[in-house]
């Protein structure tokens, strides 16, 4: 669990006070811009080395099959390990703060000027600037699994069956799991 030794980096550990915990989650709202994923990877793991790389990855895997927004729900998952229901809550808080603010002011400027040329041509290109901050996270996270065929295996019929032949979660993650589960078991990956 201690990824990134070898470079001199310390051990992971978590935020030692709530408000620590607060500011940490607080600064991955407000930079998360086109996508919560890379900063939150950025901040916990790189930055504030609060989880090993492994350690981001099983949660935010977790957190992808409850119902909520993924990184929401690493907050509360992550709070509650480190602070109980206090931890939850004032992550959940300090992650949403700024981007509820923001998106209600954003919100009646959008309605205003949503027809104008410039505003659209912003609203695309963040949408391209987000797309390529979530395909960097996702070669990120895919590193611990590099050297597990097996894994990449179930990777890739995932990314088949959902990006390609566009089946829905509903069907691909019965399948999924279960098979992901028993190659876990047997030490495939």
């Amino acid at each position: 669990r201690a990824a990134g030794l070898g470079r001199g980096l310390s051990e992971p550990a978590p935020p030692r006070t709530l408000g620590e915990l607060f500011l940490g989650f607080l600064s991955i709202g407000a930079r998360a811009f086109g996508g919560v994923l890379p900063w939150a990877h950025r901040v916990m793991v790189e930055e504030r080395r609060w989880l090993a790389e492994e350690d981001f990855a099983e949660v935010l895997t977790l957190c992808q099959f409850l119902p909520g927004p993924n990184i929401g729900n690493c907050s509360v998952v992550l709070g509650r390990r480190w602070f109980g229901l206090a931890g939850s809550v004032v992550a959940f808080l300090g992650l949403f703060a700024l981007p509820f603010v923001w998106v209600l002011m954003l919100a009646s400027l959008y309605a205003e000027w949503v027809s104008h040329p410039m505003v659209r041509a912003v609203v695309t290109g963040v949408g391209t600037a987000g797309a390529g901050l979530f395909i960097g996270t996702a070669f990120k996270l895919a590193r611990p699994i590099a050297r597990l065929p097996v894994a990449l295996l179930l990777v890739a019929a995932c990314f088949v069956a959902v990006g390609v032949a566009r089946l829905s979660l509903v069907f691909v993650l019965p399948v999924a799991v279960p098979l992901a589960f028993l190659a876990a078991r047997r030490g495939w990956v």
